[in-house]
């Protein structure tokens, strides 16, 4: 089995009295793509917040390519080679489509941009924004405004944003939330592409999707991972039955 490419150790986060994540390991692999499923308010979204740098943990560690980066922010993080997209859009509605996109291409380069004008005059980036756009199916809108799109649109805009940052690792929160069959199969299909690009670690609601796509699936409960495993094992887990998918297995 390979190396991890994203790796957690006893990741441990309080507020007062709730025991958000309570001491989570778990690993990401080249190739594969990692789901975190359970119940609203199992801790899913702290721990994404403090896999991307959102949230500090009162303990434990983050390792990306065997390298520790729990101290860093999350735009240190993000240029490090954490490619995310959020559970509730972090567009710029006003902007166009194309500058989105830049704007994550910028978040990806070495120098400082202060102004818009001096960010869209660069090649470098509007074409790594162009290539973005094209992949995910979205270079003919390119300069529409963001709140024109639909919803599905914007979150294949995500993702293009998140491309632009040539990720070592895709963090993805829900990207099917909100997305009717049709556009929950375009994504699954695209997600199933982009594991070969880059391993994912997946949050999502959609068991369809989940039980299609990944390699390993984690079940938190309580802030705890009660069990890691293949669909087929995951499926037939006794406790995961009980506390989560009840019929859905």
């Amino acid at each position: 089995m390979s190396e991890p490419v994203l790796q957690t150790s006893g990741l441990t986060k309080r507020f007062g009295a709730l025991l958000a994540t309570d001491a989570v390991s778990i690993d990401l692999r080249a190739g594969e793509i990692h789901a975190i499923i359970g119940p609203n308010g199992a801790g899913k979204s702290t721990l994404i917040e403090q896999i991307c740098g959102g949230v500090r943990p009162d303990a434990g560690r983050v390792l990306l390519m065997k390298k520790d980066i729990s101290a860093l922010g999350r735009h240190a993080r993000a240029r490090a080679g954490l490619g995310r997209t959020f559970q509730i859009s972090a567009l710029a509605m006003e902007d166009s489509v194309l500058e989105n996109v830049v704007l994550g291409a910028i978040g990806a380069g070495a120098g400082p941009w202060h102004f818009w004008r001096s960010a869209l005059a660069s090649e470098t980036l509007t074409d790594r924004a162009r290539s973005a756009l094209s992949r995910v199916g979205l270079m003919d809108r390119h300069d529409r405004i963001c709140a024109t799109l639909s919803h599905g649109q914007r979150r294949m805009l995500e993702v293009a944003v998140a491309l632009t940052l040539l990720p070592r690792v895709f963090v993805m929160d829900e990207p099917m939330a909100g997305l009717g069959a049709d556009g929950s199969k375009l994504m699954t299909a695209f997600l199933d592409d982009l594991r070969h690009e880059a391993p994912i670690l997946l949050v999502e609601h959609d068991m369809d999707a989940v039980f299609t796509l990944a390699d390993r699936i984690s079940v938190m409960v309580h802030g705890k991972v009660i069990a890691t495993g293949t669909s087929a094992e995951i499926r037939m887990n006794r406790l995961v039955r009980e506390a989560y998918l009840g019929d859905l297995a």
